[in-house]
Parts: C-alpha cells; structure tokens; sequence
C-alpha cells in the first residue's frame, strides 16, 4: 500500500489542503502545533473512519457544519480513492462515504467501506470489529500511545499483544471448551436423569397393554345396546312424524284463518276510506263550482305588475345617479379642502420658489371655500331628494309583492276548476270500488267461519304429538347415553393405545439417549485429558517463539539508538526489561531520550514481528512515525539515519520538528500555522 494524497476539507485546523505524498521517504516537518499530526489523523479516518467511543469534534473544524476527507492510495497496482465526510447535527457523526477503484465509483455505507478497505489491505477478517489495533501496531502509532503500551498493567499489556498477534484465539479456544465442558456436563446430568427410569417405563407399557385388551372386549357388548338404542328411537321419530302432518295441516289452516282475518279487515278499511274519499270530493265539486271566476281579472293583474317593475327600475336609475352625484360632491370638497390646508400655510411656490402673493392667496382660498360651500347644500339637496325616491321604491315593491300574491291565488283557483271533471271521474271509480269491496268480506266472511270448524277437529292432535315427543326424547337421551359410554371407552382405547405407543418412542429415544450419553461422556474426557493441554502447549509455544522474536529485534532497534552501557530484553509478559551492569533499571528514571528510545525500538520490532507472521497483509512497506526523537540528544538524532536506512520499506512518513532530520529523508513538506489556520508552505 502506498498513499498517494490526502486532501483535508475543514479538518481540525485546516480549511482546504492538499498533500501529495509518494514512495520513499517524506518528512512533514514544523513547529509544534502547526498541524503535522493532523495529517496522519486525516490519514486514519479516511481509511477506517471514525473509531468506536471517537468523538467527530476531534476532527471537524470548530464552527463548521460539514468536513471532508479524500485519500488517494496504491494498492496491489490498483488507484484508490476514499471519500469520507463528517456532518455536525445534535452531535458530529460520520455523513456520506465512496470508493473509487480504478475510475469506478461506489457510494456505499460507512459499515460496508471499512469493511472494504480492510479487504483490499487484506487483514484478517477477526481485525474487522477491533479498533484499527493492527493498523496502529504496524502503520501508525503516536509516540504516547507506544509510552503507555510499555508503562500499562502487564497483564492488560499480555491480552493487548495477543489481540494483535491474533493469537487470543487460543484464549478463545481454551474458554470455549471451558464452557463447551460445563455444557456437556449438564447435558450429562440431564441424560443420566432421562435414562434411569428406563426399567419402569417398561413395565409400565406392560400394565396398559393388558388393560387395552380387557377394554377393547368391552367395546362389542356396548356396541349392540348402542345399536339397539338407535332402532327404537327411529321407530319413536317415525310415530311422531305422523302426528307432526296433522300438526303442519292445523298450522297451515291457523295461518289460513289469520290472513282471512287480516284481508277482511283490510278490506273493511278500505271500504270506509273510500266513503270518507267520496264524501269529500263531492263536497269539493260542490264549492268550485260555486265559485265566480274571472279569467280576465288575471291578465290585469300581469299588466299592472310588469307596468310597477318597470317603474321601479327607473326609480332605481334615479337613486343610482343621485348617488354617484354625491359621491362626486364629496370627493370634489375634499379636494378643496385639502387645497385650503395647503394654502393656509404656503409662503413659498413650491414649483417657481418665490414667495406667494398675500392677494393671490386670499382669492384661491375664497373661491376654494365657496366651493366647498356649494357642494355641501347641493350633498343636502340630494339627500332630501335620495330619502323621496328611497319611499317611493319601498311603496313600489310592496304594491308589487301584493299584486303577484293575487295573481298567485287566481291561478290556482284556475287550476283547481279545471280539476273538477277529474275528480267527478274519481268519484264514479270510488263507488264502483266500494260494492267491490262489500261483496268480497262476505265471501271472506264465510270462508273463515269454514276454516275455524276445520281448525277445532284437528286441535285434539296436540295431546298426542305432546306424548310422541316425549317418547322421542327418552329414546333420544337412552341412545346419547349409550352412545357416550361406548364413545368414552373407545376414546380411552385411543389414548391408551397412543400411551403404549408414546412410551415405546419414548424408549427408543432413551436408547438413543444412552448411547449418546456415552458419547458425550468419551468427549468430555477427551477435551479434559487431551484438547485442552495441547492448546494451552501450542500457545506457550507460539508466545515464546514470538517473544524470542520480538526481543532480539526489540534488543538489535534500541543498541541502535543507545550506548552500549544499557541493555533490554523483554519478559515474559513483553515487559520492557532494561539494565545497566546487571542492575535492573526502573522505565521512569530514564532519560526523555532514553524513554524515546525504548518506546520508538519497541514500536519497530513490533511492527516487524507483525509483518513476518501476517506477510500478506497490504501495509507492511508504509510506516509512519509520529515525533519519534522526541527527547533524543545529538547523538540519539544522528543514529536515526542509520535506523531509517534500516528500514525497509516503499513508504516511509515521519512527523517531526526536529530540523536535523530533514537532511535523512528525500522528501519534505513544511508546515505552518497563522491565525488559526494550518497550511503548507
């Protein structure tokens, strides 16, 4: 992997930066705080984004809403470019994110471009969910963080390396078949409490097989009363339907003898309607044609009536144009009126700007009052003669509403005359309609004094269909009786035989059980006696090798950078151990340089004891280096260009202040910081 460009869009102290970096080595050199360090965090979160418990402030610009990060990287001769954006809402999260491989671009979600970039870089699929550790132990590393790798609790220090070298999966595979051996226990305990009722279990389907067949010999005697039962209630059921005809044949005659009684009564009804419908029209034809109609009474009133809305319309004309005259008036005085103000007051001609004559004023301001003066008694002159006309309208529209309502009511008597002829008409049908009617409840009369004679011969059937229904229903609950006793055994067979058959399946799977039990058992030994001792020696073994590893190139780094008076190695728990003729050293009384020293040497091996274990992974030839001379005497500085030619690798970016290195890199950009805002030089 090699990082081509970063470009920084309101990142920490940055607004908008390019940095183009390449193969070999590069140096971002320049005063504390000038923004070097931003650029390796820019780095990181292109590639990863941000990190579980980061906080998006730490790297969005103070006072902007939005951030930007564009890397562009080599890998395996493919261009890559990231794009990762930071939004600030109720908090600073992670917005927008793309990758582009070789001009093809793919706008994708935060989750799936990690998990992308981690596959391109090839790092071990477990590293997906851990917080960048391999990337900081092989790529970058701030100095401080390495300071407190050394000075953490050892064991804490142990577990952080194992998570690193990826050996932590024997501690998973060892507190796996922990719990593997607890769950085998109690699956042991469950199976030895199944398996050890097996004899009684077999007795017991002896016992309910001899009972299902003392029941199922029961079964045929029940069977025939069963049977028996079902005759007699036919015979019951065929008796009672012979009475039941009768019963429907006095049913039909009862609803016959209700309908009859009905039709007369409706009949009966209509008879007396249409005499109180006759008595009324003939007194109805009686009056009308007493009436004195004049047909030529109407045609006056439709004359009178057109001759009022004309005359009303020229009254509305006149009202129309006494107010637009008014209107006129008033508009006209105020004219004059806003002119007196004026002038009242005017010294200077606003269009000429000299003074106004005193005279010329006067007479304006006369004219103006006469005018003023003969609008308001002609205003009053209009409106005596507006209230005139507005009594004149009203009288109108009254004569009007009075004439239509009398031409209304003659219309009407109009129509009403020409209706007599039809209600003679009515009348005829009406006494026709009437004989019809009388004649009918006669003969509906005799017809149901018929029905009620047949009605009372067949009413002495009810006795007898009373006593066949209660016949019916003794044979009815004998046959439910014995219909429930033989469906109860036959039940009780069915779930004795389902019984005998649950328990034989049961036993079948004891068996199936017990040999799994001694399975089980055979496993759990094995894991005890054999999986885990040989675990726990293959970690043993791997720890050691990797610390005897780890070590000599821990040693090799740090008698690069130091005297040779001091001398380190590391325990077993990869504890810096640093002595001085055989006297053990304490980490805190060394030298600033000194404690440089040990972290930058320890960071090195570090990296190269990762690289050799995990070779395939895609970062191996970058490594950044994050101030790693802070503290360094002279002599400390000029053994750096030993350590740096050392390194082998296609990438190399060291961040630091300290001038003398410029001249042990092949590339340098400066940086500088004014006003707040960092930018190259």
């Amino acid at each position: 992997m090699i990082i081509k460009k970063v470009i920084l869009e309101n990142i920490r102290s940055y607004e908008y930066e390019e940095v183009e970096l390449g193969e070999g080595s590069t140096l971002l050199s320049g005063d504390v705080g000038s923004g070097k360090t931003s650029i390796l965090l820019a780095i990181e979160f292109g590639l990863f984004g941000l990190q579980p418990g980061q906080k998006g402030s730490i790297l969005l610009k103070n006072g902007k809403d939005k951030g930007k990060v564009t890397l562009e990287f080599q890998v395996d001769e493919k261009n890559i470019l990231v794009e990762r954006t930071l939004k600030k809402g109720k908090s600073i999260s992670q917005d927008y994110s793309s990758i582009t491989i070789d001009g093809k671009k793919e706008e994708i979600s935060v989750t799936e471009l990690k998990q992308r970039i981690l596959d391109l870089l090839n790092y071990p699929p477990e590293f997906s969910k851990k917080q960048n550790l391999l990337y900081k132990f092989t790529v970058y590393t701030p100095q401080e963080e390495m300071k407190e790798i050394i000075l953490e609790d050892p064991e804490v220090r142990i577990n952080t390396l194992r998570h690193v070298f990826g050996i932590d999966k024997y501690k998973t595979i060892i507190e796996n078949a922990s719990v593997l051996r607890l769950k085998l226990r109690e699956e042991k305990r469950l199976m030895e409490g199944i398996t050890s009722n097996m004899d009684e279990d077999e007795k017991e389907i002896s016992k309910k097989e001899e009972e299902l067949e003392v029941m199922k010999k029961s079964t045929k005697n029940l069977e025939e009363d069963f049977f028996e039962r079902i005759k007699i209630r036919k015979e019951k059921e065929k008796d009672k339907e012979e009475i039941e005809k009768k019963q429907e044949e006095k049913n039909k005659i009862k609803e016959e003898i209700g309908k009859s009684k009905i039709m007369i009564l409706s009949k009966k009804e209509n008879f007396s309607t249409n005499e109180k419908l006759a008595s009324d029209l003939k007194r109805e034809i009686e009056n009308f044609k007493n009436l004195n109609f004049d047909e030529k009474k109407i045609r006056e009133l439709e004359e009178l009536i057109i001759e009022k809305k004309k005359e009303k319309e020229k009254l509305f004309d006149k009202n129309f144009k006494i107010n637009s005259e008014i209107e006129i008036l008033k508009t006209r005085s105020e004219e004059h009126q806003k002119l007196h103000r004026t002038l009242s007051d005017l010294k200077l001609c606003p269009t000429c700007q000299q003074d106004v004559d005193a005279v010329h004023r006067a007479n304006v301001l006369n004219n103006s009052y006469n005018e003023i003066s003969k609008s308001k008694n002609r205003i009053e002159e209009l409106e005596i003669e507006k209230k005139e006309v507005l009594i004149h309208i009203k009288e109108n529209e009254l004569k009007i509403s009075s004439n239509e309502k009398s031409l209304t009511d003659l219309k009407i008597l109009k129509m009403k005359l020409e209706g007599i002829t039809e209600k003679e008409k009515r009348l005829n049908e009406i006494e026709k309609n009437k004989e019809l009617l009388k004649k009918d409840v006669t003969l509906l009369e005799k017809h149901l004094v018929s029905l009620n004679d047949s009605f009372f011969s067949l009413s002495k059937y009810d006795s007898i269909y009373n006593e066949k229904e209660r016949e019916l229903k003794e044979a009815l609950k004998k046959e439910k009786i014995s219909e429930i006793k033989l469906a109860e055994l036959k039940k009780e067979i069915e779930v004795y035989s389902k019984t005998i058959m649950e328990l034989k399946e049961k036993q079948k799977k004891i068996i199936k059980i017990k040999k799994k039990l001694e399975y089980v058992s055979e496993l759990e030994n094995w894991i005890n006696k054999k999986f885990v001792p040989v675990v726990t020696f293959l970690e043993k073994n791997v720890m050691a090798s990797l610390k005897k590893e780890f070590s000599a190139l821990f040693s090799e780094w740090f008698q690069t950078l130091v005297p040779d008076h001091f001398s380190v190695r590391l325990s077993d728990d990869f504890t810096p151990l640093i002595e001085q003729q055989d006297y053990e050293i304490d980490y805190a009384y060394l030298s600033g340089g000194e404690r440089t020293a040990i972290a930058l040497a320890y960071r090195l091996a570090l990296n190269q004891v990762i690289n050799s274990i995990m070779s395939r992974i895609k970062t191996k030839e970058l490594l950044i280096l994050d101030e790693p001379t802070d503290g360094f005497s002279e002599q400390q500085l000029d053994k750096m260009r030993g350590v740096l030619e050392q390194l082998n690798v296609r990438q190399l970016i060291i961040v630091s202040h300290e001038q003398k290195i410029e001249g042990f890199v092949e590339k340098i950009i400066r940086f500088k910081k004014s006003y707040g805002l960092s930018k190259k030089e």
